[in-house]
């Protein structure tokens, strides 16, 4: 265990689990991650807490690895008895907890997994993000709109991945384009020049990819170094991330897209992140863990209680009739997937993520 983020400890403490990545190639992703819920527990804590106790967040390390996101949310289930569990990040690590999670009959609120897979996790699954299935729209459109008509694209080869490239590329054909050539790396290889090399030899307008951060950084660095960067321009879906852990002379120029972090209710989150942090989000993904615990403690209190089935009525009343989070109003269709996501046009300008009109 990692420990409780909490502002009192107190026997009657209301506590909720949580799962993400402090380790492997998405560390900073979970770092952004757990400032959110801290940041989310010390709100709560200042209104009072839940159900006029102090509220905390019992966050467990899945170190980015399926079986480890699966025995953590064991632990946080059959140990500290949780009432709802939050988590993870990659679809690789969620699809696999999530189903532990449904069959214990334990809500679980999905707070930055895309993968369409996502949708069949069960029927105690619940995501405050959007799917790949509206992203990868997004991202056709905009990679058609620079005038890039033939791409190569590669991600990675888990359930995020799979679903990044085969969306995108239904949407982008769709939309009248090409794509030259589609690749699916693995996670944790030395090297990537085979599979750049092989981007190239189409010879495409641009390359549109997704990876975790320090792959991420690992394939901009040799993509550098190819001397491919100065051939095509590189496209990033879910800009934010790969931009922690790249160098910023590996990056300078790109485009991309991401989930919007902030909505109308968000400057204040904002504030209190970089007050507390010292510096901008680390990626998009910190203000929907934010919201994840702002949603479930709000189904908590509307509960009246720390009962699973009672939770579990009042998380279905919430994503009726919406939920105002720092990402914007938060609505759940009939399998509990978020029904409207914002998104962002970014530019990496010198070490900079700047929004694009």
């Amino acid at each position: 265990m990692l420990g409780n983020v909490t502002g009192v400890a107190v026997a009657q403490e209301i506590s909720i689990g949580a799962v993400v990545p402090l380790s492997g190639a998405s560390a900073t992703t979970g770092e952004d991650q757990r400032r959110g819920i801290t940041l989310a527990v010390e709100e709560i804590n200042a209104q009072g807490g839940v159900l006029g106790q102090p509220f905390s967040v019992i966050i467990e390390d899945s170190g980015g690895r399926p079986q480890s996101a699966i025995d953590a949310a064991t632990k946080l289930v059959t140990v500290d008895e949780v009432p709802i569990v939050i988590g993870e990040y990659s679809s690789g690590n969620t699809l696999p907890m999530g189903d532990y999670l449904v069959q214990q009959g334990v809500p679980h609120i999905n707070p930055a997994s895309t993968s369409g897979q996502v949708r069949d996790i069960g029927e105690t699954s619940y995501s405050v993000v959007g799917l790949d299935n509206v992203s990868t729209a997004f991202a056709a459109q905009d990679v058609l709109d620079q005038g890039w008509e033939r791409v190569a694209v590669i991600a990675v080869n888990n359930a995020f991945g799979q679903g990044v490239a085969e969306e995108f590329g239904k949407h982008f054909t769709e939309l009248g384009g090409e794509v030259t050539t589609s690749i699916l790396y693995n996670q944790g290889q030395s090297t990537y020049r085979r599979e750049l090399q092989q981007l190239a030899a189409g010879e495409p307008d641009a390359i549109v990819y997704t990876a975790y951060g320090t792959e991420a950084a690992l394939i901009n660095q040799e993509a550098f170094e190819l001397g491919m960067q100065d051939q095509f321009p590189f496209y990033s879906i879910l800009i934010t991330m790969m931009n922690s852990d790249t160098e910023p002379q590996f990056k300078v120029g790109q485009m991309g897209m991401d989930v919007g972090y902030v909505g109308e209710n968000g400057e204040s989150y904002r504030e209190a992140y970089t007050t507390a942090f010292g510096e901008d989000f680390l990626s998009a993904y910190g203000g929907y863990a934010h919201d994840a615990v702002l949603f479930a403690a709000a189904a908590i209190e509307r509960a009246g209680s720390t009962d699973r089935e009672a939770i579990l009525e009042a998380i279905e009343a919430l994503g009726e009739e919406g939920f105002e989070g720092i990402t914007g109003m938060i609505n759940f269709d009939e399998d509990g997937q978020r029904t409207a996501q914002p998104y962002l046009k970014f530019i990496v300008n010198d070490d900079a993520l700047d929004i694009r009109e």
